[in-house]
């Protein structure tokens, strides 16, 4: 494990990261009480007190959303797309200075960081094309008669995003919903405000209208509640756990409002017997740990071919031990911290779970140091079926690893939970391939590759791991609502 920065770096560090405010209505408001504390998860240091919002607050958004929705909406689309490019080239002026704060709030390292924003920037600059392509149809009808289908956007959005990806989820969401017409108000995860506090700035200071984007912190169930019951408020979405999906999605149909949800998964990946087994293992083993495993789309279950078994584990177990793992701010480390204490408990629960049952621990398993959320890159192998670590998303740098007899046996494992977003698959058998697209049940299925889908591509899942797509041809579909317009040309 490499060392942490000194506290001297560490406080020179510290003082870069932003203040931490909520924007309404084109307004910065900093005068609040704290909620809670942003910690930096490499030494659990104090980095920014998190304002709390107030009823008044929460009302004000609404009514800036309101009004920002109407100014916005009736903006041309060619507009709204040369503001969302000026936003988008202030932050990647200021990529350096935002991946800064996304590491010290998030744990991951710096390079990641880095590579986030700068993947998100590509979710604005696909939206801002899509804004140029929201078609309507003329439908040929009767003399006398014209049947019109226009697409308008559908109104002020509550949009909430997670810890884990502060800049990418913000992004996705921000990104359609601004294209498409909508005003926004966004919920980001209090643990890492920082990162979508930047964000909001370059928009704000790219002339989008006051009241178009607007940003609440405080006590996520109680805005929640708030904002979904206001009439204001025209569609929801979401990021985040299962758990918390379905509660929101239970506010939102209660007054019959739409979402789109993108909630957990438990990606299998099925390793075949025809393979590299030692080269899979290796690349497995550094997709497993980016982000520290923290993604929803993140690789987690093993299901490997008995043939190829024990070379991949070897291999796979042997990256693992060989990994860097430290403050994402230094130079050279592959992996920082989880993000929480609360993550640090959860792996280490898994892992003794599963040594209880009868799994092995071949790299890892444990804490390291006891400062800072450092948890030990970590394989279990032979792990009973009925594990918590098989059954329960991770979201930790814990990987499961079981071997499968054949193909079938293989895929009855990958479908065997109620989630399904990301998997994947290696195999140098073109039939395997098409079994595997056609059977697996997820939403996304990478073949011989760890990736994951770009802007252009939809990205959600099946069963409970949401509803909805993000992304793609028809990323701005949930952002827009199909109006009929049936026209008579008689003179009354």
């Amino acid at each position: 494990m490499t060392k942490h920065t000194s506290d001297e770096s560490t406080a020179k560090i510290v003082r870069d990261y932003p203040k931490i405010g909520l924007f309404l209505n084109g307004e910065w408001v900093y005068d609040r009480d704290p909620y809670t504390y942003v910690i930096n998860p490499s030494n659990e240091s104090k980095l920014a007190p998190v304002p709390k919002a107030t009823d008044a607050d929460l009302q004000r958004a609404l009514s800036a959303a309101e009004r920002g929705f109407r100014v916005w909406r009736d903006t041309p689309p060619q507009q709204r797309v040369a503001i969302i490019q000026k936003a988008v080239k202030l932050a990647r002026e200021r990529i350096d200075a935002i991946a800064t704060v996304l590491s010290l709030e998030n744990g991951k390292p710096f390079e990641h960081a880095r590579a986030e924003i700068d993947r998100s920037m590509n979710f604005y600059e696909w939206e801002m094309g899509q804004a140029l392509r929201a078609y309507g149809t003329i439908v040929p009808g009767a003399s006398q008669m014209q049947k019109f289908v226009i697409k308008q956007p559908i109104g002020p959005v509550f949009a909430v995003t997670p810890w884990n990806v502060p800049m990418s989820s913000a992004a996705r969401k921000t990104s359609a919903a601004l294209a498409a017409g909508c005003s926004v108000i966004l919920k980001p995860a209090e643990e890492t405000p920082g990162t979508a506090c930047e964000l909001v700035r370059c928009f704000g200071e790219a002339g989008l209208p006051p009241g178009v984007l607007n940003l609440v912190l405080g006590d996520p169930a109680h805005i929640s509640s708030t904002l979904i019951a206001s009439p204001v408020t025209r569609m929801v979405t979401f990021t985040g756990s299962v758990h918390i999906g379905k509660h929101l999605s239970q506010l939102a149909a209660s007054v019959m409002k739409p979402v789109l949800m993108e909630l957990g998964g438990h990606a299998p990946v099925l390793v075949g017997a025809s393979v590299n087994a030692t080269e899979v293992g290796r690349i497995s083993a550094l997709a497993k740990t980016r982000a520290a495993g923290q993604i929803c789309a993140s690789p987690s279950r093993f299901i490997v071919h008995q043939n190829s078994y024990s070379e991949f584990v070897a291999s796979f177990a042997k990256t693992l031990n060989e990994l860097r793992v430290g403050d994402g701010l230094q130079p050279g480390v592959e992996m920082g911290p989880v993000a929480n204490v609360r993550r640090l408990s959860a792996a280490q629960s898994l892992v003794d779970d599963a040594k209880n049952r009868g799994a092995n621990v071949a790299a890892g398993g444990h804490r390291l140091g006891d400062r800072g959320y450092f948890f030990a890159p970590t394989l279990l192998t032979d792990v009973p079926l009925d594990a918590d670590v098989m059954t329960i998303e991770p979201f930790s740098p814990v990987a499961a690893c079981v071997p499968a007899v054949d193909l079938d046996h293989a895929i009855s494992i990958a479908n065997s939970l109620s989630v399904g977003l990301a998997a994947y698959a290696f195999t140098n058998s073109l039939d395997e391939a098409e079994q595997l697209g056609r059977r697996l049940e997820c939403g996304v299925l990478s073949i011989n590759h760890f990736d994951t889908p770009d802007a252009d591509t939809p990205f959600g899942g099946v069963k409970e791991t949401g509803i909805g797509r993000e992304g793609g041809p028809s990323s701005l579909d949930a952002y827009l609502v199909t109006k009929t317009i049936l026209q008579s040309t008689v003179t009354v």
